[in-house]
């Protein structure tokens, strides 16, 4: 009952140098459009930063692997995509509609798949996100290979028009700061240090009395609702929803940007998606080589950051009075 207490006791003073910093980084995207950075580039590397810090909820504090978290993604996207453009909701009322989506699919599959460990909980996401690439495939709605093109991005709150790209970004920008700051919030609640008890010790967790299986489903359901915030989001800002995005690739993807930047930290998962959207953006010219080529990126920087990009750092400043 005692090892809790200082993990709990280190949270206040972890507290400011994480605002300092979100603050700094919140400040330099706020300027980055006017620093010569393109805001498609940053709106895309924003939606699928917000996207690894829901995934890192789950498997960096967690300890649950999900291989199908594409499939929350997708929904949220086609179900904001079809609300906008076919039931003409507003962009905001759309994106609730979208992410609540994916937060009753988070229900359903956490409820079936929480009852698994291990690899075999990987297998069920895995096979449950197949299921549902198929059923977006064949399903009229979303077009099958075509996807929902053209979807207006309309006016936020009927006043702000969010055609112009520069207003569009700072909703975006905005929408993932909030999402964040909820993030940081989940992590260092009693809910997350006992989440993270879990994750280290689940039959010591058990034994104190929490009910694991219940704690695993909340954070499964919290990750799917923000994982679907991403992708609504992102399906307003292209204005399309595609099978992409439910794609056993894409659930690859978030997997590869959370461990690059660092599982388990709270800005590994950013610094990941932009590494990635940046090495997809830049080496575009090379066409299918820039999938070799993040993959070599990806073994090298396993090898010689174990720990993630931000992981190390954090390490390395730790141990530098040493």
């Amino acid at each position: 009952m005692t090892e809790p207490v200082p993990a709990l006791a280190a949270v206040p003073s972890a507290q400011p140098r994480v605002l300092v910093v979100l603050g700094v980084l919140a400040a330099l995207l706020a300027l980055a459009p006017f620093l010569g950075f393109y805001p498609v580039f940053l709106m895309k590397a924003l939606c699928f930063a917000l996207f690894a810090c829901a995934f890192n909820l789950l498997i960096g504090f967690g300890g649950l692997l999900s291989f199908g978290h594409a499939m929350f993604l997708g929904t949220a996207g086609y179900v904001c995509a079809h609300a906008a453009k076919q039931w003409g909701l507003t962009p905001e009322l759309a994106i609730l509609a979208g992410t609540a989506a994916s937060g009753l699919l988070g229900v359903i599959v956490g409820a079936l798949a929480i009852r698994r460990q291990g690899i075999y909980f990987a297998m069920i996401t895995l096979a449950i996100a197949q299921m549902m690439y198929f059923f977006y495939l064949q399903t009229p709605f979303t077009h099958g290979e075509d996807g929902i093109q053209s979807v207006p991005r309309g006016k936020l709150f009927g006043v702000v028009d969010l055609s112009n790209t520069l207003t569009m970004y700072y909703f975006v920008l905005v929408v993932f700061l909030l999402a964040f700051l909820l993030i940081y919030r989940i992590i260092h609640s009693p809910f997350g240090q006992v989440l993270k008890a879990i994750r280290e010790n689940e039959p010591r967790a058990i034994s104190l009395g929490y009910d694991a299986a219940r704690y695993k489903l909340l954070a499964f359901i919290l990750s799917a609702i923000l994982a679907g915030l991403a992708g609504a989001t992102k399906a307003i800002v292209f204005q399309l929803a595609s099978l992409t995005d439910v794609h056993w690739t894409m659930s690859g993807e978030v997997v590869l940007m959370t461990l690059l930047g660092g599982m388990g930290t709270i800005f590994g998962p950013v610094v990941g998606a932009f590494v990635i959207i940046s090495l997809e953006n830049y080496l575009a010219a090379f066409g299918e080589w820039v999938t070799v080529i993040t993959g070599a990126i990806f073994v090298v920087c396993v090898l010689a950051f174990r720990r993630g990009i931000v992981g190390e750092l954090a390490a390395w400043w730790a141990n530098r009075g040493h």
